[in-house]
């Protein structure tokens, strides 16, 4: 690296000061301005000014990790509970429409097995937007983050699965949806949630420069 390059991060590291994730933050921002320069040819007189200009100048970038500090802990945890939440209450609302006679139940029932296409396309957005938020938080070194997070909060989805598959949950509670080709769609649907997470974390990099 260059000694315009140096510093700029030498700057960074020292105004980021006892940030818990400054080691993290300051291996992304090195990543990143490799990639910048591998990617694009810049007059080596020129790389501080239009790193300051891409990514903001050291004191802003440190002002922003310390106002909004976004632990991996705090991450995961946010989106492992929406996934459950989600998840809690669709069964409940299977239990509340199958032994309870409300109407607004019922009219919410119909509703969504009306349009199962529409929450399945919901449903990948969330896991799309699940990758995008640990890639714009934590960069290139939020991969490992991302797979945690991801076999934790898909979790509950494979035990319903399995669940079904086995008949162990009644058939009859899922009417009309569930189908032999609705079933295998489901599977294949749910093989596919990872790269759509990986998409998103990188796209999430990205935007994080």
């Amino acid at each position: 690296m260059t000694d315009q390059v140096e510093k700029f991060l030498s700057k960074l590291e020292t105004l980021l000061g006892n940030h818990p994730e400054k080691n993290k933050i300051m291996e992304d921002y090195r990543l990143h301005v490799e990639e910048l320069l591998y990617e694009e040819l810049i007059d080596p007189e020129e790389i501080y000014d239009e790193l300051t200009q891409r990514m903001g100048s050291p004191r802003e970038i440190a002002r922003q990790w310390r106002q909004e500090t976004v632990t991996p802990a705090r991450m995961q945890l946010l989106f492992v509970l929406l996934n459950i939440g989600m998840f809690v209450g669709g069964i409940a609302l299977t239990i509340i429409y199958n032994y309870f006679d409300w109407g607004w139940a019922e009219a919410l029932w119909t509703r969504i097995t009306a349009v199962p296409f529409i929450i399945m396309a919901g449903y990948i957005m969330f896991w799309g937007l699940l990758g995008y938020e640990i890639g714009k938080e934590f960069g290139a070194g939020g991969r490992k983050l991302l797979r945690r997070t991801f076999f934790i909060s898909i979790l509950p989805n494979l035990v319903f699965m399995y669940l079904v598959l086995f008949k162990i949950v009644p058939y009859e509670w899922f009417d009309p949806l569930l189908s032999f080709p609705f079933i295998i769609l489901c599977i294949v649907f749910t093989g596919f949630l990872y790269p759509v997470c990986l998409a998103g974390f990188r796209w999430g990099k990205r935007a994080s420069v």
